[in-house]
C-alpha cells in the first residue's frame, strides 16, 4: 500500500476491556497510516456492520476517504466468503477503497496501530473509568493528547496533528453505481448469493446479493470474476464453479523504525480505463 500522499491509508483494529461497573468497552480505533493521526477512538456497543459503517461514514465525511484500509480478519471487516468479503468491505470497494487484511496471528503487519493500542491501554484501561460514558470521555481526552500533544520520534518529533492532512477524496452524496467495461460479461447476484450461467445457478457469496459482478474472459472456458474493479475469484464455465485466486503479495512503503510487514492479500484493483483492463495497480 502506498503511504503517500498523506492520508492515503487507514489502520483499524479493536481492543476490549471493562469499566469499573463491568460494562464491556470495545473501542473502534481508526488511524491514518502516514501521520499516526487517531481519527476515531469510539466505544461501540456492538461491533456489527451497521454501527461500524456509521462510524466510518462519519469519519469519511469529516476527513475524506483513504485509498486503502488495513484491518484484521474478524467481523465485520472480513468473513469466510469469497475473497474474505464482508458487507462492510463491499461498501468500501464500491467507494473505491482497497481492503487490506493482516494474516491471522501476525499483528506486526499492523505494527504502528498495535503500538498505539498499547499506549491506549496504559492510559485508559489499567485504571478504567466508572462506566461507559466516563470511559468514552477518557478516550476522547486520550485522542486529543495523542494527536496534539505527544511528539513521535518517527515523525521527527512532530505530533500527528502537525503532519496530518485530510484526504482530497470526498465522500460522495450517493454511493457510486458499479460499472463494468464492455470486455466483461455482467451478471446480477440474486438474494441467495448466486448468479445464472447457462441455466445453472453458480454460488458466489450472499454478501454480494443485489450487486452486479463482471466476468473477464481469460480463455475459452475460464473467467476472472470482478466486483467493481477488484478481482475476487476464478470461474470455470465448463463445470460452473468458482475457485480462489492465487495469493498476490503486497508491498508497503515504510519509514525508518516504523515497519509494518506486508499483509495477506485482499482484493487488489485493476486499472479500468477507456473500457479496457490494464495491469494490476495496488494502492
Amino acid at each position: 500500500m502506498r503511504m503517500e500522499p498523506i492520508g492515503s491509508g487507514v489502520r483499524i483494529s479493536k481492543v476490549g476491556f471493562r469499566s469499573e461497573n463491568g460494562d464491556r468497552i470495545d473501542p473502534l480505533t481508526i488511524t491514518d497510516a502516514h501521520s499516526r493521526y487517531l481519527l476515531r477512538c469510539q466505544a461501540v456497543e456492538k461491533m456489527d456492520t451497521a454501527r461500524v459503517q456509521a462510524i466510518f461514514e462519519a469519519a469519511f465525511r469529516e476527513y475524506g476517504m483513504p485509498e486503502a484500509i488495513r484491518t484484521d480478519n474478524g467481523a465485520p471487516f472480513a468473513s469466510r466468503a469469497v475473497a474474505g468479503l464482508s458487507r462492510l468491505s463491499v461498501w468500501w470497494m464500491k467507494l473505491g477503497i482497497v481492503p487490506e487484511r493482516i494474516e491471522a496471528g501476525h499483528p506486526e503487519q499492523n505494527g504502528r496501530h498495535e503500538r498505539m493500542h498499547r499506549t491506549l491501554k496504559q492510559e485508559v484501561a489499567i485504571r478504567p473509568a466508572a462506566n461507559r460514558r466516563e470511559q468514552q470521555r477518557m478516550m476522547d481526552r486520550f485522542r486529543q493528547e495523542y494527536n496534539q500533544v505527544r511528539p513521535h520520534e518517527a515523525l521527527q518529533m512532530q505530533t500527528p496533528e502537525d503532519v496530518y492532512a485530510r484526504s482530497p477524496r470526498r465522500f460522495p452524496r450517493r454511493l457510486p453505481k458499479v460499472e463494468y467495461p464492455a470486455t466483461m460479461l455482467v451478471r446480477s447476484v440474486r438474494h441467495k448469493g448466486e448468479f445464472s450461467w447457462k441455466n445453472h445457478d453458480v454460488f458466489v457469496s450472499e454478501v454480494l446479493s443485489g450487486e452486479r459482478i463482471g466476468l473477464l474472459p481469460v480463455d475459452e472456458h475460464c473467467y476472472t470474476v470482478y466486483f467493481a474493479q477488484f478481482p475476487i475469484a476464478h470461474f470455470d464455465s465448463r463445470h460452473a464453479y468458482l475457485t480462489r485466486l492465487p495469493k498476490q503479495g503486497l508491498t508497503t512503503k515504510t519509514d525508518a523504525g516504523e515497519r509494518d510487514a506486508s499483509p495477506s492479500p485482499a482484493p487488489l484493483p485493476l486499472n479500468l480505463k477507456d473500457g479496457k483492463v490494464s495491469g494490476m495497480c495496488p494502492v
